[in-house]
């Protein structure tokens, strides 16, 4: 009875919890449960580098301490109440599951919030790094200093961690570091190893330098392109190079200005890690052959350097990581083909440099860096290169990449290469669809069948992409592979190349980017590929295409949504007559699906002369996130939204039109302007921002201003004088206000 009495309260449980809920943590159980202990192993990480803090006095007497104890109370109670909870899911009570489930789902976000709050306050933490650097002076300190330091490293016990942190000491003092290039560099040195994938790579090094940052051994910072960086504080870089003076071994003069590379006795036999990065050294002399037959990493990036002695890396057998980026080489020494141990080649921005050996027995070589260096072929013996996963050809001097060498490189998961370099760079679908641990592509494909096919074949999704079909050399924008815009560029596109059933292109699903230029076949988006699966469209260019009539078609053989989209550029559409067409009779919902156009934030067009209205009335409902509307050169623009065609027989109710975000409204070069909304008299946009209004002789109002009170947050009108005195208002008062915010132009 006992057991069916239990049984029974927990079904009632379960009755009162939503379904959804109690299947999603039923099922997530132990997917929960692993986070849980993850996220408690660095909960008590951190308490044992408290307590250790606390036990060396490193902060005496500091008001926070008696946070920092109740704090410690708290990491004991969360212990306690996670013991008791993995004691009760032990017991195995298959319909107490979903409420247990729910339970470790919460105490994840209670270890979260718990973990945040335990730093000693990083403040306090920097201030005392300050009085020790102000100390550092003194003789008597240096030891009990670095003492302290090196204990605070020494309780990383992560020798990950601890690697990682020496390894910064490899650039120069208070030097920037940026964060994806530094954990490029930890994947080189093995410091990051064992994960299935680039992202699950880039993941791991970023919670590392997380946990450096939070321990306050390394510093953040972000840049204004929110590119970010670490910094070691250089008492901190003091003590590894301390550490680093003995075991392990390194020879660091970063930054020191030197214009010839140290001499011989400096190269040890144990020297493990070198670097002579951003120094001006010119050349290395023939007689140099330093004996190093331990060292792994040699790092001579942004150097004047112009030449390399032959025997130079005669004894260094064990090179791993060799960093010859931002220099002046211009041949590299022969003796490169013997380092069979190099795992990373980086000549990064090496344009002078015109000759590579052979790479063919570098069988070991997992990352190649050749973007922007001057070599004009691809070096000999890279179809060899079978371990090779980080291939950069971003360079505009390569022309073309022999066939077959593709397939022989399996094992790549980043594969970039310049797109407006060379009309004859171009490759083939079926060798990339062979690449089947590829997460990172930019390149062009030879045609739309190339296209289709690498597209068909991508069932295990590109993390970041840009797919370029056709030649151009203008790019709408600069795409970087740090950054995940997954984004398609499709020029001159003609139907003799092939066909995909009724749709010229086949799209990645998660595409976010559409680029579009001089494919004058193309009426509509919805006869150049299917857009009934790309939910994730964020932005579409579209320029130059003089068959384009509309962006979309109303006939019910398009389905396609742009529910997703935020931003809409056409330019030099000279036949586009609107953004969706209709037909007479058409009712609105198909002139418009549920939903179209409702994430769209910024509309631009620009020299669409045919083009007489932008919106139609029905779709306001749909762009409430409307911010930025900029509309140029459209000599047949009337309105901006007009009525569909039943309003435009009939009708006087006056109808409000509503723009709640809408910050920017630009109207420059509309001769045939009349007006934002013939039928709409009240229009309200109180969140603009600024008005620029330019050559529209016929427009008699300026949209959105012409009611009291105007928008609170109006902060310039851009106009001519001359047209501002023959405006119209239907409240004459409103002119005096809004005069002191005109930036009147003085010529046309």
């Amino acid at each position: 009875m006992e057991i069916v009495g239990s049984i029974f309260v927990e079904l009632v449980n379960q009755i009162l919890t939503p379904i959804g809920k109690c299947c999603k943590y039923h099922r997530g159980i132990n997917r929960y449960m692993k986070i849980l202990n993850e996220k408690m192993e660095e909960l008590n990480s951190r308490k044992e580098d408290t307590e250790a803090r606390i036990r060396v006095e490193l902060l005496p007497g500091r008001k926070l301490k008696k946070e920092v104890e109740l704090w410690l109370g708290k990491v004991e109670q969360i212990n306690s109440e996670i013991k008791i909870l993995q004691e009760e899911i032990g017991k195995g009570k298959y319909f107490s599951r979903s409420r247990l489930g729910g339970v470790v789902f919460k105490k994840i976000k209670e270890v979260e919030q718990i973990y945040q709050r335990g730093t000693i306050d990083e403040f306090e933490w920097k201030s005392a790094l300050a009085e020790l650097k102000a100390t550092r002076r003194g003789p008597n300190m240096m030891g009990p200093i670095f003492e302290k330091l090196e204990f605070s490293y020494n309780r990383l016990k992560d020798k990950r961690l601890q690697d990682c942190l020496l390894y910064c000491a490899l650039y120069p003092e208070d030097y920037e570091i940026d964060r994806n290039d530094l954990i490029e560099y930890l994947i080189d040195e093995g410091i990051i190893e064992g994960m299935k994938s680039r992202q699950e790579a880039f993941e791991k090094g970023h919670s590392m330098l997380n946990r450096l940052e939070n321990c306050c051994l390394l510093e953040g910072s972000m840049d204004y392109d929110k590119t970010k960086h670490v910094k070691m504080h250089d008492l901190v870089r003091d003590m590894a190079l301390q550490l680093t003076s003995y075991s392990p071994r390194f020879l660091i003069e970063a930054g020191a200005g030197l214009k010839e590379i140290p001499e011989e006795e400096n190269w040890t036999e144990d020297i493990v890690r070198a670097s002579l990065m951003r120094n001006n050294i010119l050349d290395i002399p023939s007689d140099a052959s330093p004996k190093c037959p331990e060292l792994l990493t040699l790092r001579l990036n942004y150097n004047i350097l112009m030449s390399i002695s032959d025997c130079f890396f005669t004894h260094m057998k064990c090179l791993s990581v060799l960093d010859l980026s931002y220099t002046s080489i211009k041949n590299l020494p022969e003796s490169i083909s013997d380092l069979v141990s190099l795992t990373a080649l980086l000549l990064r921005r090496c344009e002078k440099l015109k000759y590579v050996p052979s790479l063919a027995n570098l069988k070991a070589l997992r990352r190649l860096d050749l973007s922007n260096a001057g070599i004009t072929e691809v070096p000999e013996g890279m179809e060899m290169l079978s371990n090779l996963k980080y291939l950069n050809l971003d360079t505009r001097n390569i022309q073309m990449l022999p066939d077959g060498i593709l397939p022989k490189l399996s094992h790549l998961q980043f594969l970039v290469f310049r797109l407006n370099a060379s009309e004859t760079m171009k490759l083939r679908g079926e060798e990339l669809a062979s690449l089947r641990k590829l997460e990172t592509f930019i390149g062009r494909l030879y045609d739309i069948n190339h296209f289709n096919t690498f597209v068909r074949a991508m069932v295990r999704k590109l993390t970041n992409y840009i797919l370029q079909v056709g030649f151009h050399g203008f790019l709408e924008e600069a795409i970087y592979p740090y950054h995940p815009r997954k984004t398609v560029l499709l020029t001159k596109c003609t139907s003799s190349e092939g066909m995909l059933g009724e749709y010229l292109y086949l799209l990645p699903n998660d595409v976010e980017v559409l680029q579009i230029l001089e494919c004058h076949i193309v009426k509509s988006l919805c006869n150049l590929a299917s857009l009934n699966n790309v939910t994730k469209l964020r932005k579409c260019y579209i320029a130059e295409c003089d068959g384009m009539e509309y962006v979309l078609s109303s006939s019910s053989s398009c389905n396609g949504s742009l529910q997703s989209l935020e931003t809409l550029e056409l330019n030099g559409l000279c036949n586009l007559q609107g953004l969706i067409s209709r037909e007479r009779g058409a009712s609105s919902l198909i002139l418009l699906p549920p939903a179209n156009f409702s994430s769209l934030q910024q509309i631009a067009i620009d020299s669409c002369p045919k083009v007489k209205e932008l919106f139609m009335l029905e779709w306001l409902p749909h762009l409430q996130n409307l911010e930025k509307i900029d509309i140029q050169s459209c000599e047949q623009m009337e309105e901006i939204i007009s009525a569909t065609l039943d309003q435009d027989a009939g009708g006087t109710d006056i109808i409000k039109i509503t723009l709640p975000k809408l910050k920017f409204l630009k109207l420059w070069g509309l001769p045939e302007l009349k007006s934002f909304c013939s039928i709409g008299k009240v229009m309200v946009a109180d969140s603009l921002q600024e008005i620029s209004i330019w050559k529209c002789p016929k427009l008699k109002r300026i949209p959105f201003v012409d009611n009291e009170p105007c928008p609170p947050s109006l902060q310039s009108i851009d106009v001519h004088k001359q047209w501002w005195e023959s405006l119209e208002w239907d409240h004459p008062n409103v002119k005096d206000v809004l005069q002191p915010l005109c930036k009147f132009w003085i010529h046309e």
